[in-house]
Protein backbone atom coordinates (compact mmCIF):
# COMPACT_ATOMS: atom_id res chain seq x y z
CA UNK A 1 0.00 0.00 0.00
CA UNK A 2 1.37 3.42 -0.94
CA UNK A 3 0.74 6.62 0.94
CA UNK A 4 -1.06 9.31 -1.02
CA UNK A 5 0.39 12.79 -0.75
CA UNK A 6 -2.47 15.19 -0.26
CA UNK A 7 -2.29 18.88 -1.00
CA UNK A 8 -3.59 21.28 1.66
CA UNK A 9 -5.74 23.04 -0.93
CA UNK A 10 -9.30 21.86 -1.49
CA UNK A 11 -9.65 18.25 -2.55
CA UNK A 12 -6.60 18.22 -4.81
CA UNK A 13 -4.29 15.24 -4.65
CA UNK A 14 -0.76 15.24 -6.02
CA UNK A 15 -1.02 11.57 -6.95
CA UNK A 16 -3.69 12.43 -9.55
CA UNK A 17 -1.69 15.29 -11.03
CA UNK A 18 -0.84 13.32 -14.18
CA UNK A 19 -4.57 13.12 -14.92
CA UNK A 20 -5.49 16.56 -13.63
CA UNK A 21 -3.02 18.44 -15.85
CA UNK A 22 -4.25 17.16 -19.25
CA UNK A 23 -7.87 17.47 -18.08
CA UNK A 24 -7.21 21.05 -17.00
CA UNK A 25 -5.54 21.82 -20.34
CA UNK A 26 -8.54 20.53 -22.28
CA UNK A 27 -10.97 22.53 -20.12
CA UNK A 28 -8.83 25.65 -20.62
CA UNK A 29 -8.77 25.25 -24.42
CA UNK A 30 -12.53 24.70 -24.53
CA UNK A 31 -13.30 27.50 -22.08
CA UNK A 32 -11.10 30.15 -23.72
CA UNK A 33 -13.39 30.91 -26.69
CA UNK A 34 -16.41 30.52 -24.41
CA UNK A 35 -15.02 33.09 -21.95
CA UNK A 36 -14.41 35.55 -24.78
CA UNK A 37 -17.85 34.93 -26.26
CA UNK A 38 -19.68 35.44 -22.98
CA UNK A 39 -17.72 38.60 -22.21
CA UNK A 40 -18.56 39.92 -25.66
CA UNK A 41 -22.25 39.05 -25.33
CA UNK A 42 -22.40 40.54 -21.82
CA UNK A 43 -21.07 43.92 -22.89
CA UNK A 44 -17.99 43.50 -20.68
CA UNK A 45 -14.36 44.06 -21.77
CA UNK A 46 -12.96 41.02 -23.56
CA UNK A 47 -10.01 40.92 -21.16
CA UNK A 48 -12.46 40.39 -18.30
CA UNK A 49 -13.54 37.13 -19.93
CA UNK A 50 -9.97 35.84 -19.74
CA UNK A 51 -9.61 36.96 -16.12
CA UNK A 52 -12.80 35.27 -14.96
CA UNK A 53 -11.84 32.11 -16.82
CA UNK A 54 -8.51 31.96 -14.99
CA UNK A 55 -10.12 32.74 -11.62
CA UNK A 56 -12.81 30.13 -12.13
CA UNK A 57 -10.32 27.50 -13.23
CA UNK A 58 -7.76 28.11 -10.49
CA UNK A 59 -9.12 29.82 -7.39
CA UNK A 60 -12.64 28.41 -7.42
CA UNK A 61 -11.50 24.89 -8.32
CA UNK A 62 -8.99 24.85 -5.45
CA UNK A 63 -11.57 26.07 -2.94
CA UNK A 64 -14.36 23.86 -4.28
CA UNK A 65 -15.20 20.47 -2.87
CA UNK A 66 -16.32 19.11 -6.24
CA UNK A 67 -14.14 16.65 -8.13
CA UNK A 68 -16.11 17.04 -11.35
CA UNK A 69 -17.52 20.55 -11.67
CA UNK A 70 -15.68 23.37 -13.46
CA UNK A 71 -16.22 27.09 -12.98
CA UNK A 72 -16.02 30.15 -15.17
CA UNK A 73 -18.23 32.75 -16.86
CA UNK A 74 -21.83 31.50 -16.97
CA UNK A 75 -23.88 31.81 -20.16
CA UNK A 76 -27.04 31.81 -18.05
CA UNK A 77 -26.03 35.14 -16.51
CA UNK A 78 -25.24 36.85 -19.82
CA UNK A 79 -28.44 38.85 -20.10
CA UNK A 80 -28.47 39.67 -16.39
CA UNK A 81 -24.90 41.02 -16.60
CA UNK A 82 -25.61 42.99 -19.76
CA UNK A 83 -28.71 44.56 -18.23
CA UNK A 84 -26.85 45.31 -15.00
CA UNK A 85 -23.96 47.05 -16.79
CA UNK A 86 -26.47 49.08 -18.81
CA UNK A 87 -28.54 50.06 -15.75
CA UNK A 88 -25.50 50.99 -13.65
CA UNK A 89 -23.91 52.78 -16.59
CA UNK A 90 -20.36 51.84 -15.62
CA UNK A 91 -18.35 48.63 -15.75
CA UNK A 92 -16.25 49.61 -12.67
CA UNK A 93 -19.55 50.21 -10.89
CA UNK A 94 -20.76 46.77 -11.94
CA UNK A 95 -17.61 45.23 -10.44
CA UNK A 96 -18.68 46.64 -7.07
CA UNK A 97 -21.93 44.66 -7.40
CA UNK A 98 -19.90 41.53 -8.24
CA UNK A 99 -17.83 41.94 -5.06
CA UNK A 100 -20.99 42.38 -2.98
CA UNK A 101 -22.55 39.34 -4.66
CA UNK A 102 -19.48 37.31 -3.73
CA UNK A 103 -19.75 38.42 -0.11
CA UNK A 104 -23.43 37.42 -0.08
CA UNK A 105 -22.52 33.98 -1.46
CA UNK A 106 -19.90 33.58 1.27
CA UNK A 107 -22.53 34.43 3.88
CA UNK A 108 -24.96 31.94 2.31
CA UNK A 109 -22.28 29.27 2.49
CA UNK A 110 -21.49 29.95 6.15
CA UNK A 111 -25.16 29.88 7.19
CA UNK A 112 -25.52 26.58 5.29
CA UNK A 113 -28.08 27.89 2.82
CA UNK A 114 -26.83 25.45 0.17
CA UNK A 115 -29.56 23.00 1.10
CA UNK A 116 -32.11 25.34 -0.50
CA UNK A 117 -31.17 23.78 -3.82
CA UNK A 118 -33.03 20.64 -2.72
CA UNK A 119 -36.31 22.54 -2.41
CA UNK A 120 -36.16 24.93 -5.36
CA UNK A 121 -38.35 23.75 -8.28
CA UNK A 122 -35.99 22.71 -11.05
CA UNK A 123 -38.72 23.45 -13.61
CA UNK A 124 -38.40 27.17 -12.83
CA UNK A 125 -34.66 27.18 -13.50
CA UNK A 126 -35.07 25.02 -16.61
CA UNK A 127 -37.68 27.44 -17.91
CA UNK A 128 -35.44 30.42 -17.20
CA UNK A 129 -32.43 28.81 -18.90
CA UNK A 130 -34.58 27.72 -21.86
CA UNK A 131 -35.82 31.30 -22.28
CA UNK A 132 -32.25 32.61 -22.10
CA UNK A 133 -31.23 30.00 -24.67
CA UNK A 134 -33.94 31.12 -27.09
CA UNK A 135 -32.87 34.76 -26.72
CA UNK A 136 -29.21 33.83 -27.27
CA UNK A 137 -30.06 31.87 -30.43
CA UNK A 138 -32.18 34.68 -31.89
CA UNK A 139 -29.58 37.31 -31.07
CA UNK A 140 -26.61 35.30 -32.34
CA UNK A 141 -28.10 34.38 -35.74
CA UNK A 142 -27.16 37.80 -37.23
CA UNK A 143 -23.57 37.39 -35.99
CA UNK A 144 -23.45 33.83 -37.35
CA UNK A 145 -24.18 35.07 -40.86
CA UNK A 146 -21.93 38.12 -40.63
CA UNK A 147 -24.26 40.98 -39.67
CA UNK A 148 -22.14 42.53 -36.90
CA UNK A 149 -23.58 46.03 -36.56
CA UNK A 150 -23.30 46.15 -32.78
CA UNK A 151 -22.56 43.90 -29.82
CA UNK A 152 -23.30 45.81 -26.63
CA UNK A 153 -26.98 46.34 -26.01
CA UNK A 154 -28.34 44.17 -28.81
CA UNK A 155 -29.72 41.70 -26.26
CA UNK A 156 -32.51 44.21 -25.71
CA UNK A 157 -35.62 43.80 -27.83
CA UNK A 158 -35.26 47.40 -29.07
CA UNK A 159 -31.63 47.70 -30.15
CA UNK A 160 -29.41 50.80 -30.29
CA UNK A 161 -29.27 50.49 -34.12
CA UNK A 162 -33.06 51.12 -34.25
CA UNK A 163 -33.75 47.46 -35.04
CA UNK A 164 -35.59 44.98 -32.85
CA UNK A 165 -35.01 41.26 -32.30
CA UNK A 166 -37.08 40.22 -35.31
CA UNK A 167 -36.38 43.03 -37.78
CA UNK A 168 -32.65 42.44 -37.15
CA UNK A 169 -33.04 38.90 -38.49
CA UNK A 170 -34.48 40.26 -41.76
CA UNK A 171 -31.71 42.86 -42.04
CA UNK A 172 -29.12 40.18 -41.32
CA UNK A 173 -30.37 37.96 -44.15
CA UNK A 174 -30.22 40.90 -46.57
CA UNK A 175 -26.64 41.75 -45.55
CA UNK A 176 -25.14 38.36 -44.85
CA UNK A 177 -21.48 37.55 -45.40
CA UNK A 178 -20.74 34.39 -47.40
CA UNK A 179 -17.49 33.87 -45.48
CA UNK A 180 -19.21 34.09 -42.09
CA UNK A 181 -22.00 31.79 -43.29
CA UNK A 182 -19.49 29.14 -44.41
CA UNK A 183 -17.52 29.31 -41.15
CA UNK A 184 -20.59 29.20 -38.90
CA UNK A 185 -22.18 26.39 -40.95
CA UNK A 186 -19.07 24.19 -40.89
CA UNK A 187 -18.56 24.96 -37.19
CA UNK A 188 -22.13 23.93 -36.34
CA UNK A 189 -21.73 20.64 -38.22
CA UNK A 190 -18.51 19.88 -36.35
CA UNK A 191 -20.10 20.61 -32.97
CA UNK A 192 -23.02 18.30 -33.79
CA UNK A 193 -21.16 15.38 -35.38
CA UNK A 194 -17.62 15.43 -33.92
CA UNK A 195 -18.42 13.11 -30.99
CA UNK A 196 -19.98 10.62 -33.39
CA UNK A 197 -16.62 9.96 -35.05
CA UNK A 198 -15.46 6.47 -34.09
CA UNK A 199 -11.73 7.28 -34.11
CA UNK A 200 -10.76 7.31 -30.43
CA UNK A 201 -7.71 9.54 -30.93
CA UNK A 202 -9.82 12.26 -32.57
CA UNK A 203 -12.37 12.21 -29.75
CA UNK A 204 -9.60 13.26 -27.35
CA UNK A 205 -9.65 16.67 -29.07
CA UNK A 206 -12.65 18.75 -27.92
CA UNK A 207 -15.00 19.90 -30.68
CA UNK A 208 -15.02 23.59 -29.61
CA UNK A 209 -11.24 23.68 -29.98
CA UNK A 210 -11.50 22.24 -33.50
CA UNK A 211 -14.13 24.87 -34.33
CA UNK A 212 -11.92 27.73 -33.15
CA UNK A 213 -8.86 26.48 -35.06
CA UNK A 214 -10.88 25.74 -38.19
CA UNK A 215 -12.52 29.17 -38.10
CA UNK A 216 -9.11 30.84 -37.95
CA UNK A 217 -7.78 28.60 -40.71
CA UNK A 218 -10.73 29.19 -43.00
CA UNK A 219 -10.48 32.96 -42.64
CA UNK A 220 -6.74 32.85 -43.41
CA UNK A 221 -7.61 30.78 -46.50
CA UNK A 222 -10.24 33.33 -47.51
CA UNK A 223 -7.75 36.19 -47.02
CA UNK A 224 -5.29 34.61 -49.42
CA UNK A 225 -7.51 32.87 -51.96
CA UNK A 226 -10.94 34.51 -51.74
CA UNK A 227 -10.47 38.03 -50.33
CA UNK A 228 -14.01 39.07 -51.31
CA UNK A 229 -15.55 36.78 -48.67
CA UNK A 230 -12.91 37.04 -45.93
CA UNK A 231 -13.88 38.47 -42.54
CA UNK A 232 -12.33 41.78 -41.53
CA UNK A 233 -11.94 43.83 -38.34
CA UNK A 234 -15.64 44.50 -37.78
CA UNK A 235 -16.29 40.73 -37.82
CA UNK A 236 -13.36 39.70 -35.62
CA UNK A 237 -12.78 39.56 -31.87
CA UNK A 238 -9.92 41.99 -31.24
CA UNK A 239 -8.07 41.32 -28.01
CA UNK A 240 -5.82 44.08 -26.69
CA UNK A 241 -2.10 43.41 -27.09
CA UNK A 242 0.24 44.89 -24.50
CA UNK A 243 3.49 46.46 -25.68
CA UNK A 244 4.82 46.83 -22.14
CA UNK A 245 4.19 45.72 -18.56
CA UNK A 246 2.53 49.04 -17.72
CA UNK A 247 0.21 48.74 -20.67
CA UNK A 248 -0.70 45.20 -19.61
CA UNK A 249 -1.61 46.43 -16.13
CA UNK A 250 -3.81 49.07 -17.73
CA UNK A 251 -5.99 46.30 -19.16
CA UNK A 252 -7.25 45.49 -15.66
CA UNK A 253 -10.39 47.29 -14.54
CA UNK A 254 -10.85 47.91 -10.83
CA UNK A 255 -14.13 48.55 -8.97
CA UNK A 256 -15.25 52.08 -8.26
CA UNK A 257 -16.55 51.92 -4.69
CA UNK A 258 -18.13 55.36 -4.96
CA UNK A 259 -21.04 53.48 -6.56
CA UNK A 260 -21.88 52.09 -3.10
CA UNK A 261 -23.99 55.22 -2.72
CA UNK A 262 -26.34 54.04 -5.47
CA UNK A 263 -29.21 51.72 -4.59
CA UNK A 264 -29.06 49.94 -7.96
CA UNK A 265 -25.75 48.37 -6.91
CA UNK A 266 -27.40 46.43 -4.07
CA UNK A 267 -30.27 45.30 -6.28
CA UNK A 268 -27.84 43.97 -8.91
CA UNK A 269 -25.65 42.31 -6.25
CA UNK A 270 -28.64 40.52 -4.73
CA UNK A 271 -29.84 39.38 -8.17
CA UNK A 272 -26.40 38.09 -9.14
CA UNK A 273 -25.91 36.29 -5.83
CA UNK A 274 -29.30 34.56 -5.91
CA UNK A 275 -29.28 33.53 -9.58
CA UNK A 276 -25.61 32.47 -9.57
CA UNK A 277 -26.06 30.49 -6.33
CA UNK A 278 -29.15 28.65 -7.55
CA UNK A 279 -27.53 27.92 -10.90
CA UNK A 280 -24.43 26.60 -9.12
CA UNK A 281 -26.42 24.41 -6.73
CA UNK A 282 -28.54 22.90 -9.50
CA UNK A 283 -25.49 22.36 -11.69
CA UNK A 284 -23.56 20.43 -9.05
CA UNK A 285 -26.70 18.44 -8.26
CA UNK A 286 -26.98 17.45 -11.93
CA UNK A 287 -23.28 16.60 -12.13
CA UNK A 288 -23.44 14.47 -8.98
CA UNK A 289 -26.35 12.52 -10.44
CA UNK A 290 -24.27 11.74 -13.54
CA UNK A 291 -21.28 10.63 -11.48
CA UNK A 292 -20.92 6.84 -11.67
CA UNK A 293 -18.91 6.90 -8.41
CA UNK A 294 -21.84 8.58 -6.58
CA UNK A 295 -19.69 11.31 -5.04
CA UNK A 296 -21.49 14.22 -3.43
CA UNK A 297 -20.37 17.83 -3.73
CA UNK A 298 -20.77 19.80 -0.48
CA UNK A 299 -23.15 22.59 -1.55
CA UNK A 300 -22.20 25.06 1.17
CA UNK A 301 -18.51 24.73 0.37
CA UNK A 302 -19.33 25.26 -3.30
CA UNK A 303 -21.16 28.49 -2.46
CA UNK A 304 -18.15 29.69 -0.47
CA UNK A 305 -15.83 28.85 -3.37
CA UNK A 306 -18.04 30.73 -5.83
CA UNK A 307 -18.20 33.67 -3.42
CA UNK A 308 -14.41 33.84 -3.17
CA UNK A 309 -14.15 33.66 -6.95
CA UNK A 310 -16.61 36.51 -7.45
CA UNK A 311 -14.85 38.69 -4.88
CA UNK A 312 -11.48 38.20 -6.57
CA UNK A 313 -13.00 38.67 -10.06
CA UNK A 314 -14.68 41.88 -8.94
CA UNK A 315 -11.52 43.31 -7.39
CA UNK A 316 -9.41 42.83 -10.53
Amino acid sequence: MTNKIKSPIGGLSFDTLKNDLPAGLVVFLVALPLCLGIALASGAPLFSGLITGVIGGMIVSMASGSQLAVSGPAAGLTIIVLTAITDIGSYPGFLVAVVLAGILQLVLGFVKAGTIGNYFPSSVIKGMLAAIGIILIIKQIPHAIGYDVDYEGDFQFDQPDHENSFSALISAVNKMSIGALIISGVSTLILVYWNKIKVKQLQLIPAPLIVVLLGIGLNILFDNAFPDISLHDNHLVNLPVAASANEFISFFTFPDFTFLKQGIIYKVALTLAIVASIETLLSIEAVDKLDTHRRNTPPNRELKAQGVGNIVAGLI
